[in-house]
Formats: C-alpha cells, structure tokens, sequence
C-alpha cells in the first residue's frame, strides 16, 4: 500500500510540477509582452526560468523542511542528467550543432558555475554568504544575455509569435496564480514521495535526489530539447540544457542556501557527486571546440555514462 503511495506521489507530483511550469511561463511572458518587454528578454528570463522552476520548487520546499540531501541532490543529478542523459539522447537522434556563442560564452560559464559549486562543497556546507554570491551570478549572467541580445539585435521571430500577449489580463493572472500554486502542490507531492520511498526502500534521501527527484524535476527540459532536436533546432536543445544547468547552479542552490541559512552536503556528494557533474559539464567543451557538434557517438558515451553512474549509486546503496 505505501509502495503505491510512493508511485502516485512521484508520478502525480511530477506531473503536476511539468504543468504548474508551462502554465507558469505561459502566462508570465503573455504578462511581460503588455509591459513592452522585449521577446528576446522573455526568452531568456522567463523561459529559462521556466524549465528550471521544477528544480526550484522542490528545493525551497525541501530546504524548508531540513531535507538538505534533497535539495544538493536535486541540483546535482538534475545537472548531470541534463548532459549525460537528454543531450545524450538528442545527439542519437541526431548531431547537435552548437552556435559560437556557447562554445566562448555559455558553456565556459556552465564550467565555472559547475566548478564554483564543487570547490564550495568541499568543506560539506554551502553557507548564506556563499548562496548570495552564487545567486548574484545568475544576476549577472541575466544581464550579459540581455546585453548580447541588444547588441546582436537578431529579428527573433519565433519568440515573436510564441509570445505575443495573447487573450485578457484576468485570465493570465488567474493562470499565472494556478501555475505557482501547481508549482507548490507538485513539489510537495513530490518530496513527500521521495522521501517516503527512501525510508521504505532503505535508500539514503542523497541517492533518490541524484536520480528520481532530479530526472522528475527536468522532465521539462526532457520535452523542449527532444522536441527541438526532431524539429532541428539543434542548437535551442544544447542551449536548453546548458542554460538550465547554469540557472540550477547559480539560482536554485544560490536561494537553497539563503533559505537553509547553512546547505549541508553528503559527503559522498561532496566528493563524488559533484566531481562527476564537473568532469561532465567540462567534457562538452573539447568535443564542441574540435567538432563544432556534439556527434552521436558522443550522444551513445553519454548515455552509458549515465547508466553507469545510476547503476554506481544502487550499488552503492544497495
């Protein structure tokens, strides 16, 4: 009975938490297109929040209730699911060209954000002082996208049409209060869920959010960067990832830590976890330095790798 429990909580929860998102990124750029804000911005705030407003959800909620391991987990496995596992998967179904400006902007700053949480794990606390400094970096990495934007100034008529302000300022305000409020549900669904399924199963809160919680949380960018590859938008599919993974770093932990007040870290993860989620994140930058695309043989390693690293964790747990 409480094995089933545990299923409804994680299936419902993620659910909820995927359609509390679009609701929510819906009816905040219809919001943002009345007030004059440009497409390009929206695209780069709102959206980019959006995909990671899952991530974000689970976290304040479990950092609340004390559920430190959830909430590292969380961010750490989302991160190395996001490359390992769906650009994986994209680059199979097809090779992903990557644009210019993620190969000298964007995913260096992926690495650094990647390498700024690991030296920060090291002591396994993350204190308020250290989540101000990673929160002040999704500030500035907003920032310079807004600058590249103005500067480049590209018609970006696809957001043009995805975003216009569509139907009455009372139906979005009504949609944008339901989207937050499916945030909140969903995400206590599902922490809930994980945690009693790691006290049935006997494994530890740290493992189920590296693998449930964090492939649950990303379930959006599993749908837009799939969705992008067999439409050939390759480069919004890396750029998702790439994107997501910054903003989980500096924004999801960066307000984790200011909430918690002091972020404890497993020391497992503080070790491991966090070293493979660098080593991941830095991979992608020889390979798309020397290629220009992530190729499907890349897609195919990545792949393994993940299933290697969740088969390393049963066991560990095991």
């Amino acid at each position: 009975m409480e094995t089933l429990k545990v299923l409804l909580y994680l299936i419902g929860g993620g659910l909820v938490l995927s359609y509390g998102a679009n609701l929510f990124v819906n009816a905040s750029s219809h919001f943002a297109r009345r007030f004059g804000i440009s497409p390009v911005i929206i695209g780069l705030t709102v959206v980019a929040f959006g995909t990671s407003a899952p991530e974000l959800a689970v976290n304040v909620l479990a950092s609340i209730q004390g559920n430190s391991d959830i909430a590292m987990g969380n961010v750490v496995g989302s991160n190395i699911f996001n490359v390992a596992f769906i650009l994986g998967i994209c680059a199979m179904i097809q090779a992903l060209f990557v644009s210019s400006q993620l190969i000298r902007i964007d995913i260096p700053i992926m690495i650094i954000a990647s390498a700024l949480l690991w030296g920060m794990a090291k002591d396994q606390n993350i204190s308020w002082i250290e989540g101000a400094v990673l929160f002040s970096g999704v500030i500035l990495y907003t920032l310079l996208q807004i600058r590249l934007a103005i500067k480049g100034k590209d018609a970006d008529k696809e957001f043009e049409q995805e975003f216009s302000a569509k139907g009455s300022p009372v139906k979005d305000t009504f949609i944008l209060i339901a989207g937050l409020a499916l945030l909140i549900l969903g995400a206590k669904f599902f922490v809930d869920g994980a945690v009693l399924g790691a006290r049935i199963l006997g494994i530890s809160e740290a493992v189920i959010g590296l693998t449930i919680i964090a492939a649950g949380t990303s379930l959006p960018e599993v749908a837009t960067s799939v969705a992008a590859t067999i439409k050939g938008e390759r480069d919004i599919a890396i750029g998702n990832v790439v994107g997501s993974n910054i903003f989980n770093i500096f924004a999801v932990i960066g307000v984790s830590a200011l909430i918690s007040g002091n972020l404890s870290v497993n020391p497992h993860m503080a070790s491991v976890d966090t070293t493979v989620m660098l080593v991941i994140a830095f991979l992608c930058l020889p390979f798309v330095i020397w290629r220009k695309q992530l190729d499907r043989w890349l897609g195919v390693a990545f792949f393994i790798s993940y299933a290697g690293y969740t088969y390393y964790l049963i066991q560990l747990n095991g």
